[in-house]
């Protein structure tokens, strides 16, 4: 096997789809690694999880299920357990960091990023330049979109699409349309 080595760490193409894995990072056999992915540091790929195009995988991070980042996407942490599973995707430039969990088949995508505690699950989607943080949850069917934000403890549900400039924190549970400018807080 041709050894790559990258800031003083060995990296070595995996052998279902020949991207680079770092010796100190566990992949399973049967996860897919494509020839441009990049898995760093103590991450680990397992199960049917795919990592591919330009996408990489650093940290503590976990990628594991049917679960697929691709496009430049970065599942990142800083110690913790940033974590994608089950048939979530993660793609484009979006980033996944921190202690955040994506699953179900729930979709982050575009500039998107989704970091601290926050969580997206069911068929919920974060794309455009959303931010989702702090511990804020997006599920069900909601999508968060266009440079719209959700933090602290809020909750957005049901069938509800947040975008524009919304911003969604506090308490808040939110299960209808907001857009434009809009900032709900509730503390509840």
């Amino acid at each position: 096997m041709k050894k790559t080595v990258i800031d003083g760490v060995n990296y070595y193409p995996h052998s279902n789809g020949g991207g680079l894995v770092a010796e100190t990072a566990t992949v399973s056999k049967t996860a897919y690694i494509g020839r441009d992915a990049i898995v760093h540091d103590n991450s680990e790929v397992s199960g049917n999880a795919e990592v591919f195009e330009y996408a990489q995988v650093f940290g503590s991070a976990k990628v594991f299920g049917h679960a697929m980042v691709w496009g430049n996407a970065k599942v990142t942490d800083a110690k913790i357990n940033a974590s994608v599973w089950d048939n979530a995707e993660v793609f484009g430039n979006a980033e996944v960091s921190g202690n955040a969990k994506v699953w179900g088949k729930a979709k982050v995508w575009g500039k998107a990023k989704v970091w601290d505690n926050a969580q997206v699950f069911g068929n919920a989607e974060v794309s455009g330049n959303a931010k989702v943080f702090d511990h804020a949850e997006v599920f069900g069917n909601a999508e968060v979109s266009d440079y719209a934000e959700v933090s602290d403890y809020a909750e957005v549900s049901g069938k509800a699409k947040i975008s524009g400039k919304a911003k969604i924190s506090g308490n808040t549970k939110v299960t209808k349309d907001i857009n434009s400018r809009e900032k709900v807080t509730a503390n509840t």
